[in-house]
């Protein structure tokens, strides 16, 4: 843009009157002068003459001065009219400058000095228009000291090109920061040289507030989703083996992706003062040669260790060497920063993590929130990991009494008495187990025989269940459990199931069940053993 206010075309009835009254202007001045020259000519040669033209001239001089003083008071009418235009015009500049949000700059294009502004000015950078009038190079102090230098540089280049657009901070006199929108152009002169610039400043505090907010939402949820997958995978990596170190080594290594730690330990109590490590890794270092015994700490040797197992709730300390008693804490002296979180499943304590750092305040409370998710899912796979190796003896146990049994039944085969011998050692076997035996039907689940282990943990009398069945008693929780289990003996035996029992009394027990299915009595039957799991354990009653 050329211009800030371009010139409006003049009606041509306005030009052509002033035309006119210009042409006649001239016209009266030469006919004058041609006059006055006749008249001296005249009055060397014919005096009559003379009198003639001097009346003449006389006349035309009366009529150009008539024509003049015309002229004259069109110029100051004229003068008056654009005295008066330009008065509305800059009033209406003002009250609009005034009235508008953003601030209206004008400044010199070679010495940046300002020219002009609008109370807007007051207003965005909380000071004064007159303070900016008296010394025309202040607003420089207003701009952010980090954004400085660039808008200046900008500016001058503008000065040059034309061009300015630039967002950047400013700061009030109370140190308020502030974000503003500036865009300027250029005013040429008739060669088309830039002498000033002149623009507007939007104050776009809220916008770019509202852009950070946005910005800091979106790295949450990202964050967030990428937290979710890790506890995800973690989860589906702690339920797919039940082995204890496959749970272990699942557990830590979906931990370092949650919390960047130097070491990291799963310490579980073993009885007593003695707490044990049942798992360890060592990451961003070189890893320290792995003793032939895992870890063992004795709390009556450490405050601390004593400390954090009587409070059974999550720790975070900063830097280890502002914690007084952390020098007992055995294996864990070169840990600058150190969290732990508590492993609870069904309302049991089993232990703790341990999640160390050599480099002091490394951990926040977002770390210890992020190793309490991961604890949940993870203090129940150790508890079942921990059921699964129990059911796992059990099963050997149960594997070994069933090959007695079925010994004994090969025996009864051979001769009668060898048969009698072996119902001998078959009942010797099946009467003295410590375990919980019994023998029902495969297709009504009617009991045939049970043991005393049985009578003493369910609580019924073998009276009370022989000719029985299962349903009639309601011995399973859930009747679909033994649907189940009676599909899976066509295809072989059971072995440590887990599934709930229910007693005379309505408790109901968690228990590892094994079962196989032999002739017993000229009927094929179900051998069945089952050994009770006490914290697994729940009251129900009917």
């Amino acid at each position: 843009m050329d211009q800030v206010d371009p010139r409006r075309p003049e009606p041509f009835s306005k030009w052509a009157r002033r035309r006119a009254w210009q042409v006649a202007s001239i016209a009266l001045t030469v006919l004058s002068v041609v006059l006055f020259i006749a008249v001296l000519i005249s009055n060397l040669q014919r005096p009559g003459v003379s009198l003639v033209l001097l009346v003449a001239m006389t006349a035309a001089f009366c009529l150009f001065s008539l024509l003049l003083a015309k002229v004259l008071l069109q110029l100051r009418r004229d003068q008056r009219n654009a005295a008066s235009v330009i008065q509305t015009r800059e009033h209406e500049f003002h009250q609009m400058a005034s009235n508008i949000q953003e601030v209206f700059w004008m400044i010199e294009a070679d010495s940046k000095k300002a020219l002009y502004v609008n109370q807007a000015y007051e207003t965005i950078s909380g000071r004064s228009c007159q303070s900016l009038m008296e010394n025309p190079s202040s607003y420089e102090e207003v701009i952010h000291p980090d954004d400085r230098g660039h808008v200046l540089r900008k500016l001058h280049e503008a000065a040059q090109n034309g061009q300015f657009d630039e967002q950047f901070r400013i700061v009030r006199p109370n140190g308020e920061v502030r974000w503003v929108w500036a865009h300027g152009f250029p005013v040429r002169d008739a060669g088309g040289k830039i002498g000033r610039l002149v623009g507007t400043v939007l104050e776009i505090t809220a916008q770019k507030e509202a852009e950070e907010q946005g910005a800091t939402n979106l790295a949450l949820a990202q964050s967030s989703s990428a937290e979710a997958e890790a506890l995800r995978k973690a989860t589906l990596g702690l339920t797919q083996d039940l082995r204890m170190d496959v749970v272990l080594d699942a557990l830590l290594q979906s931990l370092a992706d949650l919390v960047p730690y130097t070491c990291a330990r799963v310490l579980i109590p073993e009885g007593g003062p003695h707490v044990l490590s049942l798992g360890e890794k060592l990451c961003h270092e070189t890893p320290k040669p792995r003793s032939e015994f895992p870890l063992t700490l004795n709390a009556d040797d450490s405050p601390f260790l004593q400390r954090i197992l009587a409070g059974q709730r999550s720790v975070l300390i900063a830097d280890t060497r502002q914690e007084e008693s952390w020098p007992t804490f055995e294996g864990h002296a070169h840990l600058r920063s150190w969290l732990s979180v508590p492993l609870v499943a069904s309302e049991r304590y089993l232990g703790f993590l341990s999640v160390g750092h050599t480099e002091p305040n490394r951990f926040t409370q977002d770390h210890v929130r992020r190793a309490e998710l991961l604890a949940i899912p993870a203090a129940a796979a150790i508890q079942n990991s921990r059921f699964y190796e129990r059911a796992e003896i059990y099963g050997e146990e149960l594997e070994r009494r069933i090959e007695d049994l079925r010994q004994a039944q090969a025996a009864l085969l051979q001769s009668e008495e060898g048969r009698r011998a072996s119902e001998e050692k078959f009942q010797k076997v099946f009467r003295s187990s410590p375990i919980p035996f019994s023998i029902t039907t495969l297709a009504e689940g009617r009991f045939l025989d049970v043991n005393a282990a049985f009578e003493q943990r369910y609580g019924y009398s073998r009276a009370e269940v022989l000719g029985r069945t299962v349903h009639e008693l309601r011995i399973w929780e859930d009747p679909s459990d033994r649907t189940l289990m009676v599909a899976q003996l066509q295809r072989g035996p059971i072995r440590n199931v887990i599934t709930r029992l229910r007693t005379k009394s309505g408790e109901i027990k968690t228990t590892a069940y094994s079962a196989d299915k032999f002739q017993f009595d000229g009927q094929l039957c179900v051998l069945a053993v089952s050994e009770d799991l006490p914290e697994y354990e729940q009251p129900l009653t009917n």
